[in-house]
């Protein structure tokens, strides 16, 4: 599938926000980008040279704003066609009417979410884990989330994923080979000693790629950190502390929280996702029922939990659990001889040992975290494809040299293609849309 096979026509979109700023962009893609300059400016640029000239509404004349126009021809662009880029005054009112005279040339319409990525992975410019990589580093909130998007959209794991389809396409055509010649003697009756040991160690290599905890998809997500405890043990006020910021409702009256409040951390460039949840007890109220069963819910999902008490008797009796820290609050209402050694102890109220426990979420975090260089798998789409394909490769190896080749060869076949729906080589037109619909307009 190529741009030519779905659209042919000449896209636009800001591609940045719509506030006020120094400098504003607004993209051009397709057969009348040039077009575009020409009669905007009167000329079209050299290409990738900036050039600064006047704009002009070319219907009803009038000067529109002087910017700056770069200009790439096709195939060497990002989209692979003729891309103009307008680089003009952060204006609300300039980047409208710019807009809205783009808008009136016939050849032209707005472009939809991504459609500026999808027209540059339909043209062989990247592969669709790069793409997604491009929507991950645009979304990234903390530093751990840029610098993995950033590897991903370079290819690294899209060369990974094409290096194991290679190796399993190999091997296919092998078997087909002596299903198709075998009887014209062309081929050795059995190959399956040569292509068994490759299919092993991709099959092999792909289950130590699954086999990582969900890293990746936690990192891309957020790890999540449930504060749970009983009310007014200062639960909120502790989040607050974290953030910074008053994000949750403090009171001295029992059940405040009744619904599960979340909050974005960066942690030493760790991304954290901070949930506030109601105060665990048993009550009559039915909003706070519910609000206890969802604390109760998201707390059991979290990946990390931290459990609250304010009283040091406390800490031994609730215990820690899998997964859950347990930290004294109020540690500055209790002397000294009756706070619990080895515990982590803050005061929300004076900020005494947050600096300690942010440490610890981040050790935690780091261990919970894949390595910087490491290639992860970051969506359920990939993992769910990358599952099938190494289910695939071991039907293949239990069905062994003696099976029949054909029952053989069409495993391994599903398991290239299984691959290849990661990297958009094979079989993704049904899950296009989906993928680019989450990019913003203009990317």
């Amino acid at each position: 599938m190529t741009v030519s096979d779905v659209d042919r026509s000449t896209i636009f979109a800001p591609a940045t926000g719509s506030t006020r700023s120094a400098v504003a962009i607004l993209r051009v893609s397709g057969p009348a980008a040039g077009l575009v300059a020409e009669r905007l400016a009167a000329r079209t640029p050299e290409p990738r040279r900036p050039t600064l000239v006047a704009l002009t509404d070319p219907v009803h004349g009038g000067a529109i704003d002087r910017a700056l126009l770069l200009y790439f021809p096709g195939p060497a662009s990002f989209t692979g066609e003729d891309v103009l880029e307008i680089q003009h005054h952060g204006s609300p009112a300039v980047a409208r009417r710019l807009a809205d005279v783009l808008a009136d040339m016939p050849e032209l319409r707005p472009a939809e979410p991504g459609e500026f990525t999808k027209r540059a992975f339909l043209s062989g410019k990247l592969d669709l884990t790069q793409a997604e990589g491009l929507a991950d580093l645009i979304e990234a909130s903390s530093l751990a989330q840029a610098r993995v998007a950033l590897r991903q959209m370079d290819g690294v794991q899209g060369r990974l994923y094409r290096a194991w389809r290679e190796t399993i396409l190999q091997a296919l055509a092998l078997l087909e080979a002596e299903i198709d010649f075998a009887a014209e003697e062309e081929v050795p009756d059995r190959l399956w000693q040569s292509v068994e040991p490759p299919l092993r160690a991709t099959a092999m290599a792909i289950g130590r790629h699954l086999d990582d905890g969900r890293k990746g998809e936690r990192l891309r997500e957020g790890l999540v950190v449930a504060v749970i405890g009983a009310p007014n043990v200062g639960k909120s006020s502790l989040v607050n502390a974290l953030a910074r910021r008053e994000v949750a409702i403090v009171t001295m009256i029992p059940g405040t929280t009744r619904d599960v409040i979340e909050v974005s951390l960066d942690l030493e460039g760790l991304p954290i996702t901070l949930l506030d949840t109601a105060g665990l007890r048993e009550s009559e109220d039915p909003i706070e029922r519910e609000g206890i069963a969802r604390a109760r819910a998201r707390a059991a999902s979290a990946d990390l939990r931290l459990r609250l008490v304010d009283d040091p008797a406390d800490v031994e009796a609730v215990g820690g659990g899998e997964a859950t820290l347990t930290v004294l609050n109020k540690a500055d209402l209790w002397a000294e001889s009756l706070l619990p050694v080895g515990v982590l102890r803050v005061s929300a109220a004076t900020g005494q040992g947050l600096d300690g426990l942010a440490a610890t979420l981040v050790r935690e975090a780091r261990a919970l975290l894949p390595e910087e260089d490491a290639v992860v798998v970051t969506r359920s789409r990939h993992r769910v494809a990358l599952a099938d394909a190494a289910a695939a490769l071991t039907r293949a190896l239990e069905l062994g040299g003696d099976a029949d080749l054909g029952l053989l060869a069409e495993e391994v076949r599903l398991a290239a293609r299984a691959i290849g729906r990661v990297t958009g080589a094979f079989g993704v037109e049904d899950i296009l849309d989906r993928v680019f619909a989450t990019f913003c307009i203009g990317k």
